[in-house]
């Protein structure tokens, strides 16, 4: 029988204290908080894999429905029941229960969760804010040992940031106004040769969120100025949180406001749903895990432009966001993340290269950003987004925690910039314009303003998605082994960015880890995936299109 006093620590799910974070007492015993547990699956045998998927074009695959996704790997009623049995021991009320997305939440006083979960909370004052947060290890009794994977939400930090960069932060309008352009996100579809016979109808785009909100009057008056209806757009609001527009068009309502535009104005014809949630872990991998298995909205391609460097994270966050956006790939469902705007270091200071998360997952479609110059409708000139040491620049690297996948191992991925060497999974994956300098006219706020950031390539890649997706009435799901496949084997399908660096990785013939492939031709890409364009005809569209 097992030792009920023994307990188990759960891999992975150390913490330390934010830099800079003042230790300035403890919360109110009393308060009642919520955490999310992640639960192993009820069956050992994984999804499909990258191989398998790699190995065959879309029309090829068959995905999980999420009924029979949940069925098949979803959580073992048992282990609920066991769960529901520990919640009850230590005076814990179970809010809700997810068995497709392995989930289950607790409520409970701080001292009744510290208790369960063996932590000392405290409270901490750091620039950014007041947290709740723990250091060490999380325990469980050993009963649950391998039952739970992860513990999210008794740390409240504030987990990510959004990608996004206002025109103010390149030297303010003036500076725009002598040296930039700016488009609207229908020029940069037409600069990258988006489908035009399709709109995304049959599609849904989910956008993840983690503040701010929208104005139902913007989003009108915005695409009655492009000549567009305006798509169809749901708020969903997930732990508490909900589309509360803050006022502040500077603030995550930019981010809000430039992500529904954007895939909006690529793919008028989409659904698109607004997942909102806590900035915290917890919020974000609800936020992440109630999309991809919404039963009601069946999401096809999810965009993230929120994140943070991979150091940032407990392991077993990355591990938990790692296994949904897996569950996303056996279900059809593409996920796009912007990989970061601050260069090599994604903003962290210790003279290291950093790696956003969770563009970093191999199972995502990390986004990078380009600089981008049209003369009329082709393209002029793009390089690597980087606007020097204040301005900003694409995200990229080599990850510390993910190995390289099976798909990057033609791709020539360097080494880390890091002492060791290490290579390890290569970010982004493809591109597009992020440069404030060559940035997106939105509206956010009542206000017409220009904003850039890889913030706005993942949105631009979930619209292209939901486009690929009307035109080969299937969907293209976990794309990625494909685009370093099948379907990037020709000249054409992506514009390959030469120029440039992100700080300690430069631009390069083929893949390289500012802008991966490259920016996209949409229609080349579509017949590459269809399987039916020869490599001679997209040889010879994208010579009329690329730099």
């Amino acid at each position: 029988m097992t030792d009920p006093k023994k307990r188990v620590a759960i891999p992975g799910s150390e913490r330390a204290t934010l830099h800079g974070a003042r230790l300035v007492g403890a919360p109110d015993p009393n308060e009642r908080i919520e955490v999310t547990l992640l639960l192993r699956p009820l069956s050992s045998k994984t999804p499909a894999s990258a191989e398998q998927l790699g190995a065959l074009m879309p029309h090829e695959r068959r995905n999980l429905s999420r009924e029979e996704f949940e069925a098949a790997h979803g959580a073992d009623p048992k282990d609920l029941v066991k769960i529901e049995a520990f919640a009850q021991k230590y005076g814990l009320d179970v809010m809700e229960v997810k068995p497709g997305e392995r989930t289950i939440v607790l409520s409970g006083t701080v001292k009744a969760l510290s208790e369960a979960f063996n932590v000392t909370l405290q409270m901490y004052e750091h620039p950014t804010g007041t947290y709740r947060g723990r250091t060490g290890a999380i325990s469980v009794p050993a009963e649950l040992d391998g039952i739970v994977q992860g513990v999210f939400g008794l740390d409240n930090r504030p987990q990510a940031k959004p990608h996004i960069r206002p025109i103010h932060e390149q030297g303010g309008a003036w500076r725009h106004a002598q040296q930039g352009v700016s488009y609207l996100p229908t020029q940069v579809a037409q600069l990258y040769d988006f489908p035009t016979s399709v709109n995304g109808h049959g599609q849904c785009i989910a956008i993840i969120e983690l503040g701010g909100g929208y104005k139902i009057n913007d989003l009108n008056t915005y695409f009655r100025q492009l000549g567009i209806t305006t798509p169809h757009v749901t708020a969903v609001s997930v732990g508490g949180a909900h589309n509360t527009p803050t006022g502040d068009p500077n603030g995550p309502d930019g981010e809000v406001m430039l992500d529904i535009e954007v895939a909006g104005a690529v793919a008028p014809g989409a659904q698109i749903a607004v997942y909102f949630a806590p900035n915290t872990d917890a919020g974000f991998l609800r936020a992440i895990t109630t999309a991809i298995h919404d039963k009601v909205r069946k999401p096809s391609v999810v965009s993230i432009s929120w994140g943070g460097p991979e150091s940032s994270w407990t392991a077993q966050a990355l591990q938990a966001f790692d296994q949904a956006f897996q569950s996303a790939a056996s279900m059809g469902v593409t996920v796009c993340c912007a990989s970061g705007d601050n260069g090599s270091s994604d903003g962290v200071n210790d003279g290291l290269a950093h790696v956003d998360f969770p563009a970093s997952s191999p199972h995502v479609l990390a986004c990078g950003g380009t600089r981008l110059i049209a003369s009329g409708k082709t393209i002029s000139s793009e390089t690597v987004w980087n606007d020097g040491a204040t301005g900003g620049a694409t995200g990229g690297g080599i990850s510390d925690f993910f190995p390289l996948p099976t798909w990057q191992a033609k791709a020539n991925v360097p080494p880390s910039a890091n002492p060791g060497g290490h290579i390890g999974r290569g970010s982004p994956d493809v591109a597009g314009d992020a440069d404030p300098l060559t940035g997106y006219q939105v509206r956010v706020d009542g206000q017409d303003t220009v904003f850039g950031g890889t913030s706005a390539v993942a949105p631009l890649w979930a619209g292209l998605t939901a486009l690929l997706n009307q035109s080969l009435a299937t969907s293209i799901g976990y794309v990625n082994p494909l685009l370093y496949g099948k379907a990037a084997t020709a000249p054409g399908d992506f514009h390959d960015i030469t120029t440039g660096n992100n700080g300690a990785y430069h631009a390069s013939a083929g893949w390289d880890p500012c802008t991966g492939l490259g920016s996209p031709d949409g229609v080349n890409l579509l017949g590459a995936l269809t399987g039916k364009a020869s490599a001679a005809s997209r040889t010879t569209r994208s010579s009329t299109r690329s730099s």
